[in-house]
């Protein structure tokens, strides 16, 4: 087995990321990453439903211009309280 614990992230920024949103089904995605991301430009498609069509998935894909910047989002996404699991 392969151990990466000791090996960091090595991303040349500004960069593309992409992270992936788990809501309800009832969850209005774009107003969730709007109060998240304010006026910044993104772009969001469904990626798949539950087997009970309970939860969604999202992919978001973003611009983020630095180290800071990109675990910041992921922090905020993830404290939002319709927004149930990030990726």
């Amino acid at each position: 087995m392969i151990d990466l614990s000791d090996k960091k992230l090595e991303l040349n920024y500004p960069c593309s990321w992409e992270y992936k949103l788990v809501v309800l089904e009832t969850c209005n995605i774009k107003k969730c990453v709007k109060e998240v991301i304010y006026e910044r430009e993104y772009s969001i498609n469904p990626s798949k439903t539950s087997a009970k069509g309970k939860f969604k998935s999202y992919n978001l894909k973003l611009l983020v211009h630095n180290d800071d910047d990109r675990t910041e989002l992921f922090r905020l996404l993830g404290e939002h309280e319709e927004i149930k699991m990030v990726l």
